[in-house]
């Protein structure tokens, strides 16, 4: 697997399609982008993160080359902290640990490339499946706020998960 910078006109179709239902589609960005995803409101957020908190869109790949993975990642200069936002796997690799060694080349992007000492990330409680993955990189829950979110009927928590370079640096 490979993690290269997101090409609007090369990757968006791709990604787009990730994204089949509207349950979906705010369990992955908390409905900070219109559904159904359109590519000028895309770009539109995408810069808006840019501008405001330096948000990087990258695709994970194959080797060959396929999309087969999408994150946003910053870093909070004044905190040191790294942030990953967006992340998402295409629908027919979920549960194969492409999640997790997306992830793990993220973090180790974080730590040795920006040299952040931390990083950090948003998931909803019920989001289990992202949940775990996260948890098997070696994320940890630091705070969990409940009904953060509101889809329809429901009321969803939102966990921030934290991995520190000296943590991860001793699991490996």
């Amino acid at each position: 697997m490979r993690l290269r910078p997101f090409i609007l006109c090369c990757d968006f179709d791709e990604v787009k399609n990730w994204i089949s239902d509207e349950r979906t589609h705010a369990m992955w960005c908390a409905n900070r982008i219109k559904y159904p995803i359109e590519k000028e409101n895309f770009e539109e957020i995408m810069l808006e993160a840019a501008i405001k908190s330096g948000d990087i869109p990258y695709v994970a790949t194959t080797d060959d080359g396929k999309v087969v993975g999408f994150f946003c990642y910053s870093v909070n200069l004044s905190l040191n902290e790294g942030m990953l936002k967006f992340v998402m796997v295409t629908p027919e690799q979920r549960g194969k640990g492409l999640g997790k060694a997306m992830l793990q080349l993220a973090v180790e992007y974080a730590f040795n490339i920006t040299k952040a000492e931390s990083v950090q990330l948003n998931v909803f409680s019920e989001n289990t499946m992202a949940k775990k993955c996260y948890e098997n990189v070696g994320f940890i829950i630091r705070k969990t706020d409940v009904n953060a979110f509101i889809f329809k009927d429901e009321s969803w928590g939102r966990c921030n998960m934290i991995i520190n370079k000296t943590q991860n640096i001793l699991s490996h």
